[in-house]
């Protein structure tokens, strides 16, 4: 099985590939249209900003290569994002990919912007990408926009509200959380998505 990351230069590439590498597999990253597509499975992992994120994939003439893929995609934190239709961080046009807005937290007394920790993930319906998520289960989460709740979340977590955790739509998939941060049920969650 062939699993490769798109080079879009997101800072949490290197923790991601190495927590593939724990799972015993070894990521290719790359920009390289042909591997793209012909990988088995396909993610883009992300830390920074949407816009930036975008102007890069389209330097890298990605975006409409990313567009057509078919086999599994998986966007982890700020790529889960770029799957979405458009981000309020900077007024950004993303992939389009899955029909949902990217929105900034709302300020709220105490609640403190960007969102780092560790936060539980609530599944809204069973999916072979939560195979073996706990009612308890924690996630680590880096970030100050967020995709609310819509009928392509899989899963939620909550701060100040609730906001989509794990986003799908056919074959693309978002988990806005740090699987490779989050110990065992980041492995495991990862895992789903290799076994897909």
């Amino acid at each position: 099985m062939s699993i490769v990351l798109v080079d879009a230069g997101g800072t949490n590439i290197g923790s991601v590939r190495y927590a593939l590498q724990r799972l015993g597999v070894d990521a290719e990253l790359t920009a390289d249209a042909s591997t793209l597509r012909a990988a088995d499975k396909v993610i883009l992992p992300g830390v920074g900003a949407a816009g930036p994120g975008m102007q890069r994939l389209r330097e890298l003439g990605l975006v409409d290569l990313l567009r057509s893929l078919t086999q599994p995609v998986l966007g982890v934190c700020l790529g889960m994002q770029l799957l979405c239709t458009h981000s309020q961080e900077g007024d950004t046009d993303c992939l389009g990919l899955i029909a949902a807005p990217v929105r900034s937290f709302v300020h709220k007394p105490g609640l403190r912007v960007p969102h780092m920790g560790w936060n539980r993930l609530v599944a809204l319906q069973p999916h072979p990408l939560l195979t073996g998520l706990g009612t308890d289960d924690q996630t680590y989460f880096v970030h100050s926009y967020a995709v609310p709740v819509g009928d392509y979340s899989l899963a939620t977590s909550d701060y100040g509200g609730a906001f989509s955790a794990v986003i799908a739509r056919d074959n693309f998939y978002g988990m806005q959380f740090h699987p490779e941060r989050s110990a065992a049920i980041g492995a495991k969650l990862l895992q789903n998505f290799l076994e897909l």
